[in-house]
């Protein structure tokens, strides 16, 4: 962007028609946006916002503005379609009442006890995965290390059994591509055929865990089977599709946690050294990949009403692209943001979101998060990122389908 105005290409930024370099590197249009136009009108009528105070306050309001996504998947899927089933009942795109039942039934699930009793079997994941790569001269950090963790993780929480995992993580991809702002005939068919296959799939599985219920205290998929209670029960298709949404949750932006981090500290490697001097930084360390590049670049909401924000009037049923990377990156509310700092406090980032629809898998993701890069830092502090990256290729949803290293 040097050599092009950056308040020019901030005024006419299109999601559905990404300038040249947006979508391996948006941070600088980012920064444009937040300077020259955070409040921006998009040419189908929607409305990009920028600044990490608007988005807060919109993830805060669950009356004004609403995570329902019927209205505007139902052109772009069809209603009735299996994407269209998928991504309107699951938690994420719902309102109560399901929303209220959904996310009761996971919180109960993901209770801090219960995600301190995972950690053995994550770090032995990890283990097996670092032990496997050990020896050999060239790598790639996300397909042999960072896809296969949260793959394995879910897995355990479904109880999916080890031989049956193969599809999860080819289905979960061809779902999520489906909620870029742009899609191609293929990308969409892509798309329905994994929600079918994906469906028909778990329904085998719960007719297996019906007959044979496990542990509900560790088994996520016989505590939604059960419900919480007569009127907390999930209908069929709720069940299935919130099935599904946890996995596509859970894989795709802990890949992308996992991998960024590897990737920056690569990158920054005063930060590496400062990490190993002291591992307790960890912690601190995670909080800013996820500032820094956030795994989930946007989220959206539906005006439920007429709205003023930041002096713009926006009208009821008005779809918000909410740029979670651009407010992680608002220098209202970060020092110095365009700089990696793994000390950075305070560090409100929102890759999380925030209010009622806060992720509900967050302290499950920081837990991986902080596993992955501490013990992969540990066994090979010397690894190198070598040879082409291949970014992701996804607007929503940021990081590598590629990082070729040696260890």
């Amino acid at each position: 962007m040097n050599d092009i105005n950056p308040e020019n290409i901030a005024q006419n930024l299109d999601l559905m028609n990404p300038p040249k370099g947006f979508v391996d590197d948006p941070f600088p249009f980012y920064d444009a946006l937040l300077k020259h136009a955070p409040i921006l009108r998009q040419p189908d009528g929607s409305v990009l916002l920028s600044r990490h105070a608007d988005l807060d306050a919109i993830y805060r309001n669950t009356t004004l503005y609403s995570s329902d996504k019927e209205a505007a998947f139902g052109p772009k899927f069809g209603v009735g379609s299996p994407l269209f089933e998928h991504h309107t009942t699951s938690l994420v795109f719902s309102d109560p009442p399901l929303h209220t039942r959904v996310r009761k039934i996971m919180t109960s699930a993901l209770t801090p006890r219960a995600i301190a009793r995972m950690e053995p079997g994550l770090i032995e994941t990890v283990d097996v995965l670092l032990d496997g790569m050990a020896g050999r001269g060239q790598v790639d950090l996300i397909e042999d290390f960072a896809s296969t963790i949260p793959i394995q993780i879910i897995g355990n929480l479904l109880d999916v059994p080890m031989e049956e995992r193969a599809p999860l993580r080819d289905w979960s991809l061809a779902i999520l591509g489906a909620l870029e702002p742009a899609l191609t005939d293929a990308q969409l068919e892509r798309g329905h055929n994994a929600v079918r296959e994906f469906k028909a799939y778990l329904q085998d599985l719960v007719a297996r865990r019906r007959t044979q219920p496990r542990d509900p205290e560790t088994d996520v998929l016989t505590r939604l089977i059960r419900g919480e209670g007569a009127d907390e029960m999930l209908s069929e298709t709720e069940l299935l599709q919130n099935c599904i949404f946890i996995l596509n949750a859970g894989h795709e932006t802990t890949t992308n946690l996992i991998g960024n981090g590897l990737a920056l500290l690569n990158d920054h490697p005063e930060q590496r050294s400062r990490l190993l001097d002291d591992p307790e930084l960890i912690a601190s360390a995670v909080e800013e990949v996820l500032r820094y590049r956030s795994p989930n670049q946007f989220g959206n909401r539906e005006t439920t009403a007429n709205v003023e924000i930041g002096g713009h009037q926006i009208a009821k049923g008005t779809n918000l692209h909410l740029c979670i990377g651009a407010a992680n990156r608002d220098p209202e509310v970060f020092a110095d943001p365009a700089s990696f700092d793994i000390t950075r406090k305070p560090n409100k980032h929102l890759a999380f979101a925030g209010g009622p629809h806060v992720c509900v898998g967050l302290t499950l993701a920081r837990l991986e998060g902080r596993v992955a890069l501490a013990r992969l830092l540990n066994r090979f502090p010397q690894y190198q990122i070598q040879g082409t990256r291949v970014q992701g290729g996804r607007i929503r949803f940021h990081g590598y389908a590629s990082l070729p290293a040696t260890l």
